[in-house]
């Protein structure tokens, strides 16, 4: 055992212990009867608390305002129209110009055709719709085309003319137009 250089301190009990409890301390008392004019007060006040717990319970999950009905969904082609729009204040820039066409078209396609087009390279993009037939021969044949010619900008450090990028806004304004669809509504639904 190791030597220690602090010494203990030993308490000794009480003396006067009475029956196991030491002196000073007492045994505990039994309830404490509430006079009878205040019980009403008591049981008033709890009513009280709980009816405004219940209606803050009621507010806060059951009541609700009415739903104010939802705008109809912007449609895949509408939104696509507003990308290609948006990319053309880029025009002066070729490279960010083709990525925001390209993009907008990528975007649209997802949505569109539920094709994974954003998130994969044009090769694998490619190689996946080569194997649908959501698109007809053309368009698949436009999209390797397309794409291709953005790629050049955005990685061989292709250098197009203006009128080179108008044709792909155009050319990608074009198959989202040609496979645009209008989302019916509920009056045409229930025809």
């Amino acid at each position: 055992m190791a030597a220690s250089n602090q010494t203990a301190v030993i308490v000794p009990p009480p003396t006067n212990a009475v029956a196991g409890v030491p002196e000073g301390l007492r045994d505990i008392r039994g309830p404490v009867p509430l006079p009878p004019e205040l019980l009403w007060l008591w049981i008033v006040g709890g009513a009280l608390l709980g009816g405004l717990l219940a209606f803050w319970i009621w507010n806060k999950w059951f009541r609700h305002a009415p739903p104010v009905p939802a705008a109809p969904p912007i449609p895949p082609h509408q939104r696509a129209k507003h990308r290609l729009a948006d990319a053309l204040a880029l025009l002066a820039q070729p490279k960010p110009f083709c990525t925001a066409v390209s993009d907008a078209l990528r975007v649209y396609l997802e949505e569109r055709f539920e094709f994974r087009a954003p998130d994969r390279t044009t090769e694998e993009f490619l190689l996946d719709l080569q194997a649908s037939d959501l698109l007809n021969e053309s368009q698949k044949e436009f999209l390797t085309n397309f794409l291709t010619r953005c790629d050049l900008v955005k990685f061989a450090q292709h250098e197009p003319s203006e009128a080179e990028l108008r044709s792909l806004h155009s050319a990608a304004l074009g198959l989202v137009e040609e496979t645009a669809y209008e989302p019916a509504t509920k009056a045409q639904e229930s025809e």
